[in-house]
């Protein structure tokens, strides 16, 4: 991979990973758009670990509170601290993904196969994932904060998490929108779905690392540090910007960007 196609494929990871557009939708379409061959598994682990970096960083005094004080809680069987039930809550929802994460990896294996028919899914998933984003947000309460979760509703959002391995559902856009239909207001719904990235990135990018070292093929490790190292700064931008604006400029935008590029791909395909 030459140089710009590496930084083109981190800026499409870094920006699209937090914002509610699908970040995997984007990857698969950057390639078929600009006649580029699609990604091998190392790139991609390179990318997802950039962005997990990024929001380590951006949460870490966050995560030093929540880990002290889950692990506290293990010791003093007492979970009224706000941190450990929120870091609880975290581990509840990651739950979902690891019990049918594989089961559906093997569904996007089988849809990278046919590149008409992962356009056509993409297509289909921004608009109506996009619709229910814009609906949630229309009609949710966005009183809430993250803390207020309960253990049903932080196990919903990570069921909804789940989906998001079909290209096209935005991990973030689908567990901001299972949020908001909880109530939480539009930053809540954000930072939890943020949060809940660490988790799920960090055991998607374990797996595919293992699958990584377990591969014959020859590795570009300085492209792969490139990639990374660009992942990361985009990703941070993204999530800092993000977070400051969400309150103001609410979902619309990014509904109106999902249902444009589903739209453009359907014509594209059937036209």
């Amino acid at each position: 991979m030459d140089t710009i196609q590496i930084l083109l494929l981190a800026l499409v990871q870094g920006i699209t990973e937090f914002l509610p557009i699908s970040s995997s939708g984007h990857l698969v379409l950057t390639p078929l758009l600009f006649g580029f061959e699609l990604q091998d598994l190392a790139f991609d682990v390179a990318l997802h670990l950039g962005t997990l970096g990024a929001v380590v960083l951006y949460f870490r005094r966050e995560l030093a509170r929540m880990t002290r004080a889950t692990l506290g809680s293990l010791a003093s069987r007492r979970f009224e601290d706000p941190d450990a039930r929120l870091g609880w809550l975290l581990v509840l929802a990651t739950l979902p993904v690891v019990i049918l994460g594989l089961p559906l990896k093997e569904v996007l294996d089988l849809l990278r196969e046919d590149e008409r028919l992962i356009a056509l899914v993409i297509a289909a998933t921004s608009i109506g994932f996009g619709l229910l984003l814009w609906w949630a947000d229309w009609r949710g309460a966005r009183r809430r904060d993250e803390y207020s979760l309960g253990w049903r509703g932080a196990l919903l959002i990570g069921l909804m998490q789940a989906l998001a391995i079909i290209p096209g559902t935005s991990r973030s856009g689908i567990t901001i929108t299972a949020a908001l239909m909880l109530g939480l207001s539009r930053r809540a719904a954000s930072r939890f779905s943020f949060l809940l990235a660490i988790p799920t990135i960090l055991m998607a990018g374990s797996l595919e690392t293992l699958e990584l070292l377990g591969s014959p093929d020859p590795v570009d490790w300085m492209g792969l540090a490139i990639a990374a190292i660009w992942s990361f700064l985009f990703a941070y931008v993204t999530i800092l910007v993000f977070l400051r604006l969400i309150e103001r400029l609410s979902m619309l935008p990014f509904v109106l960007y999902r249902v444009a590029l589903g739209g453009i791909i359907l014509f594209l395909i059937l036209a």
